[in-house]
């Protein structure tokens, strides 16, 4: 029997036995072990990607292989790209709140697959990325696929997209709380208090399966030695500002060189000259090397000092404010690292280097008071932890995340009151000057964002090619009045678009332009329809998103607009039919 036709068969069986809400939360089991193996398939290969150049590297006692290495997993990452997936990887977490937003939720097959395995060539090679994103839009794509192959509408698909990343933040992380709550600040925006059971489901069992092959050390793990005090709040108060500027000046630097790096037309050449780049900061400064949490492990135990081991700078080992300039100079390094590595064409997310950048700078913050000797001894270990959910707040503009991901990794919540208090601090500083994360200004800028404003999600997924109406009856350009008359007559509109050879509007004649001449015969073949239009209060481009075209309505008062594609005319747009398109999909996302 066909797979297709045993698919059928279970889909009837389910229609008859199994309501959709049962249904989403069996699904909901399987996306979480699947993006659960996923999570584990791509930390094994990483693994031995690195155990093979680590040996190539001893065996010929070579380190400035190192300096190679990024070029090559970049240069992997995109002829893989262009060969197996037509330049087409969809980088991002982005990517997938775009395909919510204006794809009803379906992500692209190959996604299941092909972020794992351009992900492990560009971080195995030691691109200066995480791990996080790719395996996010793993899962995602995992939940899409397998709601649409059960025939579920774009809701239920959504929801599952948001078990397959809870899944897979939880089982990357050994966090299945953070999973779920990066969910809900990142892809759904708009879900309802029934809807978390599902993502619960998912980020467990994909919990489970990490922790059943990976054990519990997943990326890093660390037991709180020393206790809050309250006298420390002062220096987390001035910790939150410096990550919450931290986190926007990462914003800014990655977005902009990211925009400048689309200016490179051939791939394979920008690939070679952003490799370069990494692998020459990477020989210089050795901790940018991979994800980065062999630098976090040094600093968390305390060990700084191996932060300088295998560079060019190790002869200040000893030296404290050597090596406190050693890491306040990665901090900032590694926000051009990453920016390289992703522009060049690798695959990789923002979530790791957040982290790096966080622990770092919360490290340094303690150093740099303790190392004053303003007779306070702050705990550098727990500044560390606290740093990184401070930038990672104001990156991703998650702190429920940042929060309980600080907590869960430190198995316990000794530290959550300065946690609260440094994501917060960060969040609004980095929201003051920036009001959209790295994840969604892309979007944002483009006006298809999905927000937790529930009309202007509406209105976003109106289609403006769904909604033109061509029942208008054309004019050509040297029509005289006696052939306009017979077009009325025949027409059941009272708007009447003219237009050239080329398809190309000129103008339009309104029904009461010409009430008072029409009935004139004597004046048929002396006025011409060029002498009669004018032009329309404003024109819809085709590619205009609704929030744009709305704006065009409510400025010219119109309740009719021509719509142009590519120069030509095609159709006009009713601001009655899009209130009418409004209604109905308004009913539609309110329902559960």
């Amino acid at each position: 029997m066909k797979l297709s036709g045993i698919l059928h068969r279970l889909l009837v069986w389910r229609i008859k036995h199994i309501n959709t809400r049962d249904f989403v939360l069996i699904l909901s089991v399987f996306i979480g072990i699947f993006s659960g193996f996923a999570a584990v398939i791509l930390k094994t290969l990483i693994h031995y990607i690195h155990i093979f150049l680590d040996n190539a590297v001893e065996s010929q006692g070579l380190n400035y292989l190192y300096l190679a290495f990024p070029i090559v997993g970049i240069l992997l990452t995109v002829i893989y790209t262009q060969v197996f997936l037509d330049g087409k990887l969809g980088r991002g977490v982005s990517n997938i709140l775009y395909e919510i937003s204006k794809k009803a939720s379906i992500v692209r097959r190959d996604k299941m697959y092909s972020h794992l395995i351009s992900s492990s060539l560009t971080v195995g090679f030691g691109g200066s990325v995480g791990l996080e994103a790719p395996i996010v839009v793993t899962g995602s794509a995992i939940g899409s696929n397998l709601g649409n192959a059960m025939h579920l509408d774009a809701k239920k698909r959504q929801l599952l997209i948001g078990c397959g990343a809870a899944a897979a933040i939880s089982a990357i992380f050994n966090a299945p709380i953070a999973g779920v709550l990066f969910a809900l600040e990142i892809l759904l925006v708009n879900l309802s208090v029934p809807s978390f059971i599902p993502l619960m489901i998912a980020s467990v069992f994909g919990h489970l399966v990490s922790k059943l092959f990976l054990g519990e050390e997943i990326l890093f793990y660390f037991l709180i030695k020393d206790n809050f005090l309250i006298g420390d709040v002062p220096y987390f108060i001035i910790l939150g500002i410096v990550t919450g500027l931290l986190g926007l000046f990462f914003t800014r630097i990655i977005f902009s060189i990211e925009n400048r790096a689309k200016s490179f037309t051939q791939p394979y050449m920008k690939a070679i000259i952003g490799g370069l780049s990494l692998g020459i900061l990477i020989f210089i400064f050795p901790p940018l090397y991979g994800e980065g949490y062999y630098a976090i492990k040094a600093i968390l135990s305390e060990s700084p000092s191996r932060l300088l081991e295998n560079s060019l700078f190790i002869s200040f080992y000893s030296n404290q404010w050597m090596v406190l300039l050693f890491i306040v100079s990665l901090v900032f390094i590694k926000v051009f690292a990453t920016s390289f590595t992703v522009g060049a064409g690798g695959n990789g997310g923002i979530f790791a280097p957040s982290l790096f950048i966080g622990a770092l700078s919360g490290f340094s913050v303690a150093r740099i008071f303790n190392l004053l000797k303003l007779d306070i001894n702050l705990s550098e270990s727990n500044f560390t932890l606290v740093g990184m959910a401070g930038v990672c707040a104001a990156m991703l503009r998650a702190p429920l995340t940042a929060i309980f991901l600080i907590a869960e990794i430190t198995s316990g919540y000794e530290l959550f009151v300065p946690i609260m208090l440094v994501s917060a601090i960060a969040y609004i500083t980095a929201s003051y000057f920036e009001p959209h994360s790295l994840y969604t200004k892309r979007l944002a800028i483009k006006g298809e964002l999905l927000t937790q404003d529930k009309d202007k999600t509406v209105l976003s997924n109106l289609k403006i090619e769904k909604m033109i109406e061509t029942d208008l009856s054309l004019v050509p350009i040297e029509t005289k009045l006696g052939e306009l008359t017979e077009i009325v007559a025949k027409s059941k509109r009272n708007i009447f678009p003219v237009i050239n050879e080329n398809e190309e509007l000129l103008g339009i004649i309104l029904l009461d332009d010409i009430r008072e001449i029409m009935f004139k015969p004597t004046m048929y073949d002396k006025v011409k329809v060029r002498e009669l239009m004018h032009a329309p209060p404003a024109t819809i481009l085709f590619e205009d998103n609704m929030d744009l075209v709305m704006k065009k309505f409510e400025r010219t008062e119109a309740w009719n607009l021509p719509v142009i594609k590519d120069g030509k005319y095609v159709g006009f747009l009713s601001k009655s039919n899009i209130f009418s398109r409004y209604r109905r999909l308004l009913i539609k996302e309110t329902q559960d």
